[in-house]
């Protein structure tokens, strides 16, 4: 029996409260923003006041980025370098499994909704859209993809990405004869002949020649591929790499106490960038009037992803409360919301998985900067929706085959998705163009992808959160087997990233703290 007393139920609200400090900050931060970006709409601001008004935010945004290569080469490094041949493998193996269903489920469910739903017969306004110059090339941008995997300079990895880019080849050629039209008369009245002035040039497109760019950006992959080898290496190599490891473990450590300081500073920046992106959108009502119905199917997609389908797989699998799993991340969960991006909020997901939810380090520290390249559950599924979306506003009619083409290239496409605001307007143009629809359709859903991309990046985010706790519960008893292995035979031990586990029922419990339902 629970105390009753008001003195007692008084000090667990404190507790809880206590607990809880940096969520409820977050989500007053959220409420504030809100409020304040609907208020100062009436103040008129320009758009450069606006832009200074966001200052905090971007703060915030600027500290995230910062720390997202030490944290993926620390992190990535010490939960591969910590693992045994056998159970690395069998963890990745898990973990892209994993990450590949549900991708493939979420871009089925969106499918199947924007089919049955049909938005773009009710969300075209008939106005004159200009052409778009966007053009991506599926080939080109899988290419990239594995260039990228491969950065020729580890270093300028941190910075730039690979870009190819295809130039037109031209040649001029006489195409027309033009003329002048004499106006002298000859003698029988009539008018002279035309008189051939030139010819009028053309230059033709007669093939294309492939230019490799950089791009400004942090290549992922690329870290995520030397990372993962490194680490397997050097955890391989014994004594020799012992000190390697255990460095890495110290650098770990540090950057996320550098992380804990940050994020107490975001509910500032979020109630800024909430607030400046609200009261810089144009005739919000004229928007959400055309393409409501969009909306409605696209975040509906993403809810029953979301809060349905990966609730009950993790129910399913790890047999324990995934509500309770999910509040534990609430935090990430916001991050996300308010800063549309996977990557910048690796450092705030890492941290709540270890602290609230008790996942194992290691499992954290390696599928999460995985997840948050390669799985993109709310990406795909809104690319498969924005792309059938756009063939019915704009009267084309896509057969079984060409859907099919949408599910697989979605799929596809989310994994070279970057984790930053955005990044899937770039990669909807793939599968637009898989199935030959005009890129200039993608001018449609501009107005509103800023909201939207906030709704599919939480559940990019909570799909990689999920995918933690399901991989940590599938390889317990590799983890279990590892640590005895490293405590009873002397292997490799290389501090507290490594769990006191003593029992295969102590494995079943270890890396939740939540209840059973």
């Amino acid at each position: 029996m629970g105390c009753s007393r008001p003195e007692c139920s008084k000090s667990c609200c404190k507790k809880w409260a206590k607990d809880n400090a940096l969520l409820l900050a977050t989500v007053a931060g959220v409420v504030i923003g809100i409020v304040m970006g609907i208020a100062m709409r009436e103040a008129n601001l320009s758009k450069l006041d606006i832009k200074y008004f966001a200052f905090p935010g971007d703060l915030l945004l600027r500290m995230l980025k910062m720390i997202i290569v030490p944290l993926i080469v620390c992190s990535l490094i010490t939960g591969v370098a910590c693992l045994d041949k056998e159970a690395s493998g069998r963890l990745g193996l898990r973990t892209i499994a994993y990450y590949m269903g549900t991708t493939f489920i979420a871009v089925v469910l969106g499918i199947v909704l924007v089919v049955s739903i049909q938005p773009g017969r009710f969300g075209t306004d008939g106005a004159v859209r200009q052409s778009s110059s966007l053009d991506v090339e599926p080939v080109d941008a899988i290419l990239d993809l594995i260039r990228n995997a491969f950065p020729e300079n580890i270093v300028e990895a941190c910075f730039n990405k690979i870009k190819s880019v295809r130039v037109p080849i031209t040649e001029t050629r006489n195409a027309t004869k033009y003329y002048a039209i004499n106006s002298t008369e000859s003698d029988n009245g009539t008018a002279s002949p035309l008189t051939t002035i030139g010819w009028l040039e053309e230059e033709v497109t007669v093939d294309y020649k492939l230019a490799i760019e950089s791009k400004s950006g942090v290549n992922v992959l690329g870290l995520i591929v030397f990372c993962l080898t490194f680490g397997v290496i050097i955890g391989r190599m014994g004594e020799d790499g012992r000190i390697l490891v255990k460095f890495f473990v110290a650098a770990n450590e540090a950057v996320m106490k550098m992380v804990y300081v940050i994020i107490w500073y975001s509910p500032v920046g979020i109630a800024f960038l909430i607030a400046s992106k609200i009261m810089d959108m144009d005739r919000p009502e004229e928007v959400l009037g055309q393409l409501g119905l969009y909306m409605a199917t696209v975040i509906a997609g993403l809810f029953i992803h979301g809060f349905i389908f990966l609730p009950i797989i993790y129910f399913v699998i790890v047999r324990k409360n995934p509500i309770r799993y999910i509040f534990g991340a609430s935090q990430a969960l916001l991050t996300a919301l308010a800063t549309a991006s996977s990557s910048a909020t690796l450092p705030v997901t890492i941290k709540c998985l270890e602290e609230k939810n008790g996942v194992d380090k290691r499992v954290v520290r390696l599928v999460l900067p995985v997840g948050a390249t390669i799985n993109m559950d709310g990406t795909a599924l809104y690319e498969a929706v924005a792309a059938i979306f756009i063939a019915q506003s704009t009267g084309i009619t896509l057969n079984f085959g060409q859907i099919v083409v949408v599910s697989i290239t979605a799929t596809a496409a989310s994994i070279g998705a970057a984790g930053v605001p955005q990044a899937g307007l770039v990669t909807l143009l793939i599968v637009m163009s898989a199935v030959g629809l005009p890129s200039d359709g993608i001018e449609l859903i501009l107005a509103i992808d800023w909201l939207l991309d906030r709704f599919r990046t939480t559940i990019n985010v909570l799909g990689d959160s999920i995918g933690a706790g399901v991989v940590a519960h599938l390889s317990r008893y590799d983890l279990l087997e590892d640590s005895n292995d490293k405590t009873n035979h002397g292997g490799r031990d290389f501090g507290d990233i490594e769990p006191t586990i003593t029992s295969k029922q102590g494995a079943d419990n270890a890396g939740f703290d939540d209840t059973v339902i």
